[in-house]
Parts: structure tokens; sequence; C-alpha cells
């Protein structure tokens, strides 16, 4: 089965060489036949890479041993689902995921463009074909995953206990399918720049593709957050760790690419802007993955490989980054620059918004990668942390939410601000009474604080007012009011919902930040601490014997204000004995949108050393990008954004006009 795996890898290179040369050939000389060929061999080329890592997971999950990837990474006492996820918990493995879901995009191109233009569809597969091309050979010239070792050893090295966790089952693939997603906007905007020719159609092709990859990237990013404050034990939602920095610039990017759609669509404009945000945002991608698999970087969940695979896959950026800015440069003074506007409009707005967040991954992308260029250049170490990213980032980001709820309210064209303004008087009132409540209430509330408080809520209720003007409400009965509401586009609630989860995760960021609590202290069986008015006891410590390491397990009671116990925490610390490895199993009790943290420590002759938290509202952080993703999934559920597909209503009136056959 390893053999017919690796050799079905082989096969669908060959495949992708196929697409990336036959389709193109085709649309050149105008062959029909030629550029029928991607299609299949696009489907084709998914078929066998799925087949392949097919069998790797069945290789991890019979503990194939003889497989150098399932030795390093795997143990015959692991647990399975973890046997099953240890499959892309490596670098080998992880990159055959990558090309997987990038096959498996070329493949949904193949199946639903139908409606594309021939050439344009057989381009975009080229393209597409050019990619996997490339990153099966890095596969198979560099991290074969079928490596065979001879003889076989009895027992796997185990994975690493860090990443044994339910977190790295939904983590990778949901970044990877943001990641690779973002490979078809790059397809589509070089495919028209092979073609010369992009219109409003363009950009209703290339909107769902990046819809779908930003929402996947959002839910990516937020479980690879979570995890990392759970699982590493130090109680952070977020680090400014450079693989962070590396998905979160194609995430600002693709924010970007997204907005710039809107605007090309609708009003023809952008049109250059936004083929540029389209290459961009696949080459911060492509960077992000030079990032972590090169060795350059030290970071927690970083792939350290040698530097051959590192200088292989800073030849692909080159190739592909180089030759597609290339090709921008030669055909963008010919494409025609679109539609005119006003700067107080829609289209200003959103333009406004681009301005801000391609300025932001400029400052993420300079402070991630300026230390590495100082030290390949002098040698000098240095290292770019928190206090740098959050003043820029933070400075840039605060206008720019300030400004969001305006862009909706805002014509198309030339928009009217003083009536939007007015518009959002709701909005700014609750935001200000937020402002009030937050400094008087609330003790140990900063002036910045309290205005982060207001910005949430600004955001939040100015998503409401939106669909509450777009409805009618307060200007028509309640009757029809509802029903102008249920009629209104389902791109109105996605874009409502997002910019409400937005203003959540901007709650909960707050929150955490201004209000949390912390307290460090060596704890005996028995001893109570109080935090925030909450009282723990200290229960001590208990073995426990899991599938392959030890724990002490450490119990925690929370008591009501009469000493009966109302719940129990546990926090322990594991042994991993195949790897050597310790790692800290953090105690979480949620209540509400709020949490209480306990991290073990080690133990001295005073006690365990405990380290806890209370965080005030840090579930929002989270909640608020499953709100993002649940308003891109319900804007891609628009008819509209189906080319191709009228709407049922259409369809019954072109019956009743046509006229009757005999």
């Amino acid at each position: 089965m390893v053999e017919i795996g690796h050799f079905a890898l082989v096969l669908a290179f060959a495949l992708a060489l196929v697409q990336s040369i036959v389709p193109l050939a085709g649309a050149r000389t105008g062959n029909e036949l030629l550029m029928a060929v991607g299609g299949p061999v696009a489907i084709a080329g998914f078929a066998l890479t799925a087949l392949s890592f097919l069998v790797l997971t069945l290789a991890y999950v019979q503990s194939d041993f003889s497989v150098a990837n399932v030795w390093e990474n795997s143990h015959s006492l692991k647990p399975m689902l973890f046997k099953i996820t240890g499959t892309w918990g490596n670098h080998e493995g992880s990159m055959l995921l990558w090309i997987l879901i990038l096959t498996f995009f070329g493949c949904l191109v193949a199946m639903f463009g139908g409606n594309l233009p021939a050439t344009l569809r057989a381009n975009v597969l080229a393209v597409q074909g050019w990619i996997g091309a490339a990153f099966f050979l890095f596969v198979l010239a560099t991290s074969n995953p079928f490596a065979r070792l001879v003889p076989a050893p009895i027992e796997g090295r185990d994975l690493n206990p860090i990443l044994q966790d339910v977190g790295l089952a939904i983590h990778p693939p949901l970044l990877y399918l943001g990641y690779v997603g973002f490979s078809v906007c790059f397809s589509f905007a070089v495919a028209a720049l092979i073609e010369g020719k992009i219109d409003a159609a363009w950009a209703r092709w290339v909107r769902p593709w990046t819809l779908a990859a930003w929402v996947f990237l959002t839910g990516g990013i937020a479980m690879g957050s979570y995890w990392a404050y759970y699982e590493l034990g130090w109680g952070g939602f977020w680090f400014w760790d450079p693989v962070e920095n590396a998905s979160f610039m194609p995430w600002l990017a693709g924010t970007a690419l997204l907005h710039s759609a809107i605007v090309m669509e609708k009003r023809s404009a952008l049109k250059i802007w936004t083929l540029l945000l389209a290459i961009l945002t696949f080459s911060l991608s492509l960077l992000g993955t030079f990032l972590v698999r090169s060795g350059v970087l030290t970071s927690v969940h970083a792939f350290a490989t040698d530097p051959s695979r590192g200088i292989f896959i800073l030849c692909i950026l080159i190739l592909f980054i180089g030759g597609s800015l290339a090709l921008f440069a030669l055909r963008a003074g010919s494409l025609a620059s679109g539609g005119m506007f006003q700067p107080i409009s829609r289209e200003g707005a959103l333009v406004l918004n681009n301005l801000f967040l391609t300025t932001a991954t400029a400052t993420v992308l300079i402070g991630t990668l300026y230390p590495l260029v100082l030290e390949a250049i002098s040698g000098d170490k240095i290292s770019v942390g928190a206090p740098f990213f959050n003043l820029t980032f933070g400075a840039l980001m605060v206008p720019l939410l300030v400004v969001v709820p305006f862009g909706p309210l805002l014509a198309w064209k030339r928009g009217d601000i003083y009536g939007a303004a007015q518009r959002l008087m709701t909005a700014f009132a609750a935001a200000l009474l937020a402002v009030l409540v937050t400094m008087v209430f609330i003790d140990g509330a900063s002036v910045f604080a309290s205005l982060g408080i207001g910005l949430g809520f600004w955001l939040i209720v100015g998503a409401l007012v939106d669909l509450a003007l777009k409805s009618g409400v307060g200007n028509v009965a309640a009757g029809v009011a509802f029903r102008r509401f249920r009629g209104l586009p389902r791109s109105m609630f996605g874009t409502a919902l997002a910019h409400l989860g937005v203003g959540l995760t901007v709650l909960g960021v707050v929150g955490v930040v201004s209000f949390e609590t912390e307290k460090i202290l060596a704890m005996q069986p028995g001893e109570t601490v109080e935090i925030s008015g909450y009282t723990l006891r200290f229960d001590g410590l208990h073995p426990f014997q899991g599938p392959n390491f030890t724990e002490d397990r450490g119990r925690f009671e929370l008591l009501d204000e009469d000493g009966s116990v109302s719940a129990q925490i546990i926090s322990s610390k594991r042994f991993y004995p195949a790897r050597q490895m310790p790692t800290t199993e953090a105690g979480i009790k949620t209540m509400g949108f709020s949490q209480l943290y306990i991290s073990l420590g080690d133990e001295t002759p005073d006690g365990v050393v405990v380290r806890l938290w209370w965080k005030p509202m840090v579930t929002l952080i989270w909640l608020g990008a499953l709100v993002m993703m649940v308003g891109g999934t319900v804007s891609l559920t628009d008819r509209r954004l189906r080319v191709g597909a009228p709407s049922r209503r259409a369809r019954q009136g072109a019956d009743k006009t046509r006229p009757a056959t005999i």
C-alpha cells in the first residue's frame, strides 16, 4: 500500500505537468479540445492525491513503522484520533495535505467552472497546474512522506506532545483551506493577465473563492489562537509569533481583496488594484509556507527542517511571486482602470478600508522579516515583539474600525457622510453609554479601556442599525419591516454579521487585556485562594496513567459563599516517556463569556506553584471569529454570487414570455 501511495503521488505530478501545459496551449491556439483536457486532468489529479493521502493515513492508523514518517511522528499506544491527526502533524504529511487541498480546489474549478469562458477556465486550470507541479516536485524531491526504513523499528518516537490535542484535528486543515484557497484567486488573476481581459464578471467569479478562503482562514487562525491559549499554558490568546504573523498577513490582504472585489463587481472600478491584491494575498501564503518550513524561524509551531528544503521553497517563491508580479507590470498598463467615483461614497469607504488593511499588512510583514534580514546581513540578532506590533497595528486598526459602520450606509458613486452619521446616532449613543458605564461602574477601568469597550459596541450596534434601516424599521409598519428584513439579500446579512463579529472580538480583546487578574503562589493541599471574588481550594495532586503519558492532576474546588463546592477544575502536568517531554494542561472554567484559568508549575518545599488568571470576556474573541465565519458562509449562499444561476422568479417569468412551440 505504501508503494501504491508513492506511485499515485508520482502519477499526480505527471498529471499536474499535463494540466499546466495542454490547456494553456489550447487557450493560445483556440483549440477547444486541448482546453477541455484541463478539467478531467484536474479531477484525476485530485483523485490520485487523495489516494496517496489516504495511504499515508492508513500507515499511521496501522502504526506501520517501516515508513520513516510514521516512525518519527507516531506511537502504537497513541489514541486513534491522534494517530490520524499525526498524519499532518509533521512537515512531510502536512505538505501532502497542502497539495491535497490545492488539487481539491483545482477539482472544484473543473467541476463547477462550466459557466466560465473556455479560455479563462483553461488558463486558470493551467496556473493551478503550475503551482501543483512545483509543490509535487518539492515533496517528491525533498520531503517524501513514503520513505521506508529497513529494518522496520518495533516502536515509534511518538508525536510532539503539544500537538496531541483535538485542536490539531481542526486547526491545520482549516488553515490550509484558507492558505491554499487563495491560490484560486491567484490563478484567476494570472489567467486574466495572460488573456489581457478583466471585467466585472471576472470579479463575480473570483469573489466566492475569495470569500470561501477567507472563511476557512478566519477559522484556522481562531482555532490556532485558542489552541495556543489552552494548550501551551501561557494564558495568552496572541503572541505576535512569526508563525502566527505568517497566517495573519494573508488574512489581512484577503480581507482587502474581498472588499476590493465588491467594488469591482458593483462599479467596475479598482480593477488593477484587485488583480494586485489577488497576487499578493497568495504570495503572502507562499511566504508563510517558506517561513514555517525553511528553518529560518524558531517557533513553538514551526517545522524545523534542513536548509535545502527552505532553498527549494524559496525558488518556488521567486518563480511564482516574481513571475506574477513581472506579468502584472507588463500587462497592467494595458488594462482599463474602471469607473470613477467620489471620495465620499461606498467605493471610497472600501478604498479607505483597503489602504488601512494593506498598510497594516506591510507593518506586520516588516516587523516579521526585519530581524531575519538584519541577521542575514550583519549577523546581529534582535527581536521585534508585542510592543512594536501593538503600537503600530493598533494605531492603524482603531481609525479603520471607527469608519467601518459608515461604509454600508453610503451610496455608491456619491454618498452623504452627514446623512450616514445621522443614521448612526443610535450606534453612537450605545457606544457613548458603554464608555460611561465602563468608566463609572468598573474598578480600574482606564480611559483607553473604556473607549475600547465603546468601539466594540459601536461596531456591533452599527451592524444592527444597517440591517434595521434597510428593513425600514421606524418608517414602516412592523409587519412590512419584517417582510423587508426577510427579503434582504443574504450578502447584506453576511456583511452585518462579519462586522458584528469584529465588534465582539474587539470587546473580548479589550476586556481580557484591560481587566484580567493574575496571581502566582505556592499552594499546599487544603489551602484556599481568592481571585476576582472567587474562592478556590486546592485538593492536592493525584497521579493518573494515560495511554502514552503519565500525569499529575491538580484538583481545585470552586467554593460558594457558604463553603459548598460548586465546581471542580483540573489542571495537570503530563510527561510523555517516548519523547521525554513534559506538558502543561490548563484547567479552565467558563462562566458566561469569562473564564477562570489555572496552570500548574513545579513542586517546591512550600507547595505546588499555581498560576491563576481571571479573564473577563475572553471567549468573545473566538465567538467573534465564529460569527465572522457564519457571516461569510451566509454571503456565500447568496444566489447573486453564483454566476449563471438565475432566480426561480426570473426563470418563471422567462417561461411565461417564451413563445409557444408546435
